[in-house]
C-alpha cells in the first residue's frame, strides 16, 4: 500500500461523523425469516470514504468463505451522502437487507428516527446484551432494539509519544498548565501539540466534544437528560462555556498548527505521520491507520485531554456505529444469521485486529497493557467515560450548530454565546 493510499484511508476514517471505524459484535434477530428472497443471498450497505476495502467488506468475504453457497452483495456508499441515500432507499423500498446505522437521533442515519418511520426490523436478545448499560435509550423504542452495537470508540487525543520525546518532552501533558507549556515549547520548534482539520466540521465537533467530557459530563453525567427536560440550556451552562473557552484558548496559545482554521484532514494525517504535530482529537482506531504511514518510532497512544484545574478526568467512550435490518428485507433470515455470526468472539477479535477499535462486549475487561489504549485503561475500568454527546442529542442540527459555531470561533466570526444559543435553537423545546 502506498503512502498516498494510506493517507486517503485515514482521511476517510476521520471524515466519519463521529469517529471512525467499528468493532463487530452481533445480534440474533427476531424477524420473520426469509421474506421471499434467495435464502443463500442478501445485500449489505455501509458508508465508505475511499476506494480501499473496508472492514465490512473483509468480513463479508470471510463470512462467504465460511458459509459455502452464501452470496453477500455489498454496496459501499459515499459517506458524505450516506444518510440521505439510505433514507431515500428505505422510502422507495429498495434498501439493502443489512444497513449500517448509528445510535440515537443525532445523525442522519440514526436508529431512532429510522425505526420511528417503520424502516427497521426489531432485533433480538443478543443485541440487547451488547448495549452498554445506561445507553439503552439510543437503541430502543418501546423496549424493542433496532440497532446492534458494533464498537467501543474512544474520542480523545491520539498522540505520537515518539514525536513528543524527539521534541524534548517526556510525557503527554496531564494538566492544563503543562499543556500550555508544551504548546509553547513545540511552537518554538516549528511544531504543534495538536493538529486540527478546522475546515472539516466533524473534526471540529469531535474536538469540542472531547473537551466537554471533562468540563461538562465529569460533573454532570446526566446533562443531556437535563437538557431534554429543559432543566438546563447550552447558553446557561458554565460547563459548555468553559468547553468552548478551552477550545479558543488552544487556538490562542498556538496549540494548533498554523492555519488550522483552513486545515483539511491531511493536516492531521501528514502532521502526525511526519512528526510536525504530536496529536489530534480523532477516533481511537485511526491510530492504527496513521501508524502504518509513520515511522516505527512514532509510538502512538490514546491520551486523555487534561481536566480543568481541580476538575475530574473523563473521556468520551461509546459505540458509534450499529448494524440494522431493513424491515422490508428480502432475506431477513440471512441478515439475522450474518449479524449472529458477527457476535461470535472470533469475529470480534478479527475486527479488533483490522480496525484497532475496542470490542463493545469486552472493552473494560481486556488487558490493554502495551496497547495504544494503555493510558486510558484505568479510566475505562473505573467507568470514567461518557457517551459521545451528539449520539444522544435529538436531531443532527444541534451537532451541525456546534461544528459551524466552532469553525466560527477559530476565525473570530462568532462568539461563545452565539454558538451556544444556536445549539439551543437547533435543539428546540
Amino acid at each position: 500500500m502506498t503512502q498516498h493510499r494510506r493517507v486517503t484511508r485515514i482521511a476517510g476514517l476521520l471524515a466519519l461523523p463521529v469517529t471512525a471505524a467499528l468493532v463487530l459484535a452481533g445480534c440474533s434477530g427476531s424477524g420473520s425469516g426469509d421474506a421471499g428472497g434467495d435464502s443463500n443471498s442478501f445485500t449489505f450497505t455501509f458508508a465508505t470514504s475511499n476506494n480501499l476495502e473496508s472492514p465490512y467488506e473483509t468480513l463479508a468475504k470471510e463470512y462467504m468463505q465460511q458459509h459455502s453457497g452464501v452470496t453477500i452483495t455489498t454496496n459501499p456508499t459515499p459517506n458524505d451522502k450516506y444518510g440521505e441515500t439510505i433514507r431515500t432507499q428505505l422510502q422507495a423500498g429498495n434498501a439493502s437487507d443489512v444497513i449500517q446505522t448509528t445510535p440515537g437521533s443525532g445523525d442522519a442515519r440514526g436508529i431512532i428516527p429510522l425505526a420511528q418511520a417503520g424502516f427497521l426490523e426489531p432485533l433480538g436478545d443478543t443485541a440487547t446484551k451488547l448495549i452498554i448499560p445506561g445507553s439503552e435509550s439510543v437503541y430502543t423504542i418501546d423496549d424493542k432494539v433496532y440497532g446492534q452495537p458494533l464498537d467501543f470508540t474512544i474520542g480523545s487525543v491520539v498522540a505520537s509519544l515518539g514525536t513528543l520525546k524527539m521534541k524534548g518532552l517526556t510525557e503527554f501533558p496531564t494538566t492544563m498548565s503543562d499543556l500550555d507549556s508544551a504548546c509553547s515549547s513545540l511552537q518554538g520548534q516549528g511544531a504543534s501539540l495538536l493538529a486540527l482539520a478546522g475546515a472539516a466540521g466533524p473534526n471540529v465537533g469531535l474536538t469540542i466534544q472531547g473537551i466537554s467530557a471533562t468540563r461538562v459530563y465529569a460533573d454532570t453525567p446526566d446533562w443531556n437528560e437535563q437538557r431534554a427536560e429543559n432543566k438546563v440550556t447550552f447558553a446557561d451552562s458554565q460547563g459548555w462555556k468553559d468547553t468552548l473557552q478551552a477550545f479558543v484558548d488552544l487556538k490562542q496559545a498556538g496549540c494548533f498548527q498554523p492555519g488550522a482554521e483552513g486545515g483539511g484532514f491531511d493536516a492531521i494525517t501528514n502532521g502526525l505521520a511526519q512528526g510536525t504535530s504530536v496529536g489530534s482529537f480523532i477516533p481511537s482506531g485511526a491510530a492504527v491507520e496513521i501508524a502504518k504511514a509513520a515511522p516505527a518510532e512514532a509510538e502512538f497512544a490514546v491520551e486523555p485531554f487534561p481536566a480543568a484545574k481541580s476538575g475530574k478526568e473523563m473521556i468520551l467512550g461509546s459505540s458509534n456505529y450499529t448494524l440494522s435490518i431493513n424491515a422490508k428485507a428480502k432475506n431477513k433470515q440471512g441478515a439475522e444469521d450474518f449479524l449472529a455470526w458477527m457476535a461470535e468472539p472470533a469475529q470480534q477479535q478479527r475486527y479488533y485486529e483490522l480496525s484497532g477499535e475496542l470490542p463493545v462486549s469486552a472493552f473494560d475487561s481486556l488487558d490493554l497493557t502495551g496497547t495504544i489504549y494503555a493510558p486510558v485503561a484505568d479510566l475505562l475500568k473505573e467507568k470514567k467515560y461518557t457517551p459521545l454527546p451528539n449520539n444522544i442529542w435529538p436531531n443532527p442540527s444541534v451537532y451541525e450548530a456546534l461544528q459551524t459555531g466552532g469553525q466560527g470561533l477559530l476565525t473570530g466570526q462568532t462568539s461563545i454565546d452565539q454558538v451556544l444559543q444556536s445549539m439551543d435553537a437547533a435543539w428546540g423545546n
